[in-house]
């Protein structure tokens, strides 16, 4: 092409010099940067009485700003949990395009004002809905790096004090970062359902020759213990199920109790766990007593509830355990009775653990209830809970953190034994003090550690396994929702791939546009009118030698 081109103007009227000068510096300027992955878990979604709760949306693709510096629709908030309070999740849930939280690295570390900031922020989430993709992320020291270098907050302070053309150059020379997580379509699962389990536990068969002529024991009043598996919590996870692990430890000492036992009990004992809890308005305990087949249908006594029965982030906190009522009970009925033998024995095993009582009121105009208790209240059965949290809206009830577990072990063999060797005198009319679960029937963390981590009845047998091998009458049930008015509402949600790109702001695209715009307009001038500079040049040099030759001549004869 060289070769044949007549002048050097000719070399720019071809193909390849165009492509060359175009491309290339442009390409060289927006090349994009190296991606930086991570892996989050989506917020949960889920409906209750058709109310919508959780993160509604899962798509993300915007530009990551900080807590400080987001300001539209366009932005995407990168930030700790520990930094968000909870007027900031409010403008966020409003205005923002996202929010991706990283979680803290220690949680038990943390002091006791920023865990309480923690447990609210938790709850506050639980409680309303979100229409923003929201996205929580392991402790990452590199995420935490991409957090501290869009803050930015001293570089910000610095700016302040800067000229206008100062600050401009700073923001153009600044780097960004653009988040992309494909989340996946918030498709109702229609196959949900809330699985409830029941089992009951009866002496060794020479007893029940003494209680009736056939044997089976249903002519005994009921006691039944209940609990509920926390199968999720602010993301799809929940990583401490005390309650269930102590409602099967008690299963597991009462079945060898009633085989060594020679004394009649005067009650039989009932067991009832679902896979329902707080955040689902205990909706498996509502559809159990609606069932024609429930062990509750016949002569109950008590109904005792588990919830919350040791607090997982324990931090100085009271070592009280509550037993909740809708009502005070009147002297000499069955809750005032187990009441007293119950806080008598707390005294007696522990120094440290009280009994207190607490009153409530079922509010029937909220379809929202406070405790499980409430369910068989409404039906005239007599409940309470047992809880070490005092109020209902104590945020310990649905958080996901937990503390030390061999610590949270300890209090929950303490609170079993406490528990059964209650049940054990009130079923038994034996001597509060006869420390009657000893020896091979001691509770020990042999008996709670195995079901700490239990995640649903649907995903594993261990505890059907359980029911079935110490209990019989062994049921389950399944509350699927209504199709036209479901009570609760599940949705698929997989955790996904958070995708981080280093890029320059948007001002700098506009610089960027500037720029190219002035080197492309450069090009074209100098394509444009090169032939005439050309020939200017030319003229100018055929000028110049011309004159150098006229010249020549006579400075020779001078020589």
């Amino acid at each position: 092409m060289f070769n044949e081109a007549v002048n050097l103007a000719d070399i720019f009227r071809g193909g390849l010099p165009y492509c060359l000068l175009l491309t290339l510096p442009i390409l060289i300027i927006c090349s994009p940067g190296h991606a930086s992955e991570f892996q989050v878990m989506s917020m949960i979604k889920f409906d209750v009485n058709g109310e919508y709760l959780g993160s509604r949306s899962s798509a993300i693709s915007l530009e990551a700003k900080s807590l400080y510096t987001w300001s539209t629709g366009r932005h995407c908030v990168l930030a700790r949990l520990l930094d968000i309070s909870i007027n900031d999740l409010n403008k966020i849930r409003q205005k923002a395009g996202g929010l991706i939280i990283m979680l803290p690295q220690d949680v038990q570390s943390l002091s006791n004002e920023v865990k309480d900031q923690v447990l609210m922020m938790e709850q506050q989430m639980l409680t309303q809905s979100i229409p923003v993709p929201v996205y929580f992320a392991p402790f990452n020291r590199e995420l935490d790096h991409i957090i501290n270098d869009i803050t930015s907050t001293a570089i910000d302070n610095e700016i302040r004090n800067k000229t206008a053309l100062v600050q401009l150059l700073l923001s153009v020379n600044a780097n960004g970062y653009h988040v992309t997580v494909d989340g996946q379509n918030n498709l109702a699962n229609k196959n949900s359902k809330l699985p409830v389990i029941q089992g009951e536990s009866f002496p060794n068969q020479f007893v029940l020759q003494h209680i009736d002529s056939t044997g089976e024991g249903n002519g005994l009043p009921l006691i039944l213990i209940t609990a509920n598996l926390k199968t999720f919590g602010v993301i799809n996870d929940y990583p401490l199920n005390a309650d269930s692990a102590v409602l099967m430890a008690l299963i597991e000492m009462f079945s060898k109790l009633h085989t060594t036992m020679g004394t009649i009990p005067k009650y039989r004992l009932g067991f009832l766990l679902s896979d329902s809890g707080l955040l689902l308005n205990f909706q498996g305990t509502k559809k159990w007593l609606e069932m024609d087949e429930n062990i509750a249908s016949q002569n109950v006594e008590f109904v005792l509830c588990l919830d919350t029965i040791t607090q997982s982030l324990i931090y100085n906190q009271p070592n009280v355990l509550y037993m909740h009522v809708s009502k005070p009970p009147k002297e000499k009925t069955s809750i005032s009775n187990y009441f007293k033998l119950l806080k008598s024995i707390a005294g007696h095993y522990s120094e440290n653990l009280t009994v207190e009582g607490v009153h409530k009121k079922i509010n029937l105009a909220d379809s929202k209830l406070s405790w499980e208790h409430e369910r068989f209240c409404m039906k005239r059965y007599p409940a309470f809970t047992l809880s070490s949290a005092k109020s209902p809206g104590s945020p310990f009830r649905t958080t996901m953190f937990k503390n030390n577990e061999s610590h949270i072990v300890e209090q929950l063999i303490t609170s079993s034994k406490i528990i059964a060797e209650s049940l054990a005198c009130y079923m038994y009319k034996i001597d509060p003090f006869s420390d009657i679960f000893k020896g091979h029937a001691v509770i020990n963390e042999d008996n709670i550690r195995p079901y700490l981590g239990l995640k649903s009845i649907l995903q594993n047998n261990d505890i059907r396994d359980g029911f079935e091998k110490y209990l019989k009458n062994v049921k389950i049930f399944y509350d699927k929702p209504d199709e036209r008015e479901p009570d609760f509402m599940f949705y698929n949600s997989i955790d996904a791939k958070l995708s981080i790109y280093r890029v320059k702001p948007a001002i700098f695209d506009l610089f960027l546009t500037i720029a190219i715009s002035s080197y492309l307009s450069a090009v074209y001038l100098v394509i444009q009118f090169f032939p005439r500079f050309y020939g200017l040049i030319s003229t100018s040099s055929n000028n110049f030698i011309r004159r150098s030759i006229r010249t020549s001549p006579t400075a020779l004869k001078r020589k």
